[in-house]
């Protein structure tokens, strides 16, 4: 199969980009504003894909234009069949942080982006958001309005809030993804007209992992610097110390970049206590809250007296060792960049079941 060109949206570190990559996309456009942010993307997708990889438009979206997107389209994509990919910025669309929704100036991105896809009409699409844009009442109204404008300009839309844990990875991160496509390659697919059903498209799924937080019988607290007994009745691969207690972990390069002001909180919170606002400490034996850090909050090893360097809060997201970070970028703009971005085997996931959906489309 002839890798599909994706047009890459709010970029970030690219972890969204990395598992399209990894099913078989061609990542072909990418945009980010932050030359900061872009720095990461440069460094850590060109040491992971092992080719030269970078952003290639630093403008703000409300400045790309629908005639521009579709020019380039045209000159790079003789088959036409394309797809657009990306998580508008989501504090304000989030309980933890600002909560101003589509008024306040991330928001507005949002509609932007929504606006961009239907002026630009790729055959598919994959936006990344907070759960709060739907499960949020005053959030809720904006989230149907933009449905219903992807649904009157061509789509076929789908969407459902996912949490990585149920998905084999170490943290507990909900988000929501919605996907569209042309309503000619869903009935071509379906053999029926689209009539606005939801549940249409093939979420991953893994039954072992699914419901996963209440699922296993996960330990809480423990007193720190102590030996615990590692439960045989969880999935190790859920539990963070599986990433974070590897002897071979000081070897890998942004193992040893972490923040180094100490606390005297460090030697005296328990283990696994993670419902603080901030000097959270994970447990070895359990999964990581969500990798987020803005709003000072502050993820504690669960075994030693610091915070979580680059390459242990890479892991959390599940992003491959070979992804490395340019050491000449600041620690903040690194966790900045880790904690927004999508977990790479979640986006592989993901992009691997739309891969095959297109598939029936373009081969049947």
């Amino acid at each position: 199969m002839k890798s599909i060109p994706i047009y890459s949206f709010f970029s970030g570190a690219g972890f969204l980009d990395l598992g399209f990559a990894f099913s078989g996309f061609n990542i072909t456009f990418t945009n980010e504003i932050s030359k900061d942010i872009s720095k990461v993307y440069n460094s850590g997708m060109s040491s992971c894909l092992d080719k030269e990889a970078s952003i290639t438009c630093n403008e703000s979206i409300e400045n790309i234009s629908a005639s521009d997107i579709r020019e380039m389209v045209n000159n790079k994509n003789q088959n036409q069949f394309w797809g657009v990919i990306g998580g508008p910025p989501c504090p304000d669309f989030s309980v933890g942080g600002k909560n101003k929704g589509h008024q306040g100036e991330n928001g507005k991105l949002t509609e932007t982006f929504v606006n961009l896809i239907c002026n630009t009409r790729p055959n598919f699409f994959v936006i990344e958001n907070v759960k709060g844009l739907v499960k949020t009442k005053k959030h809720k109204e904006f989230f149907d309005r933009m449905i219903d404008l992807l649904e009157a300009n061509g789509y076929a839309v789908d969407f459902k809030v996912l949490n990585s844990l149920d998905l084999g990875v170490p943290q507990d991160r909900e988000r929501i993804f919605i996907l569209g496509v042309t309503k000619t390659i869903y009935k071509k697919i379906f053999k029926i007209e689209f009539s606005g059903e939801r549940g249409w498209f093939y979420w991953p799924y893994y039954e072992k992992y699914d419901n996963a937080k209440y699922k296993y019988d996960w330990p809480t607290t423990n007193e720190f610097g102590i030996d615990i007994e590692k439960p045989s009745s969880i999935p190790q691969e859920l539990m963070a110390g599986t990433y974070l207690l590897d002897k071979e972990l000081e070897n890998i390069p942004n193992s040893n970049e972490f923040f180094n002001p100490k606390s005297p909180k460090f030697s005296f919170i328990e283990e696994g206590d993670d419902k603080r606002k901030s000097f959270k400490r994970l447990h070895r034996w359990r999964y990581s809250p969500t990798i987020a850090y803005g709003n000072n909050e502050v993820h504690l090893h669960p075994t030693l007296e610091r915070r979580l360097s680059v390459r242990e809060a890479l892991r959390l997201q599940t992003v491959p060792d070979n992804y490395v970070i340019s050491e000449d970028i600041s620690l903040t703009v690194k966790f900045k960049a880790i904690g927004n971005g999508v977990p790479v085997k979640m986006s592989s996931l993901l992009a691997s079941n739309l891969s095959y959906f297109l598939k029936q489309y373009l081969y049947s």
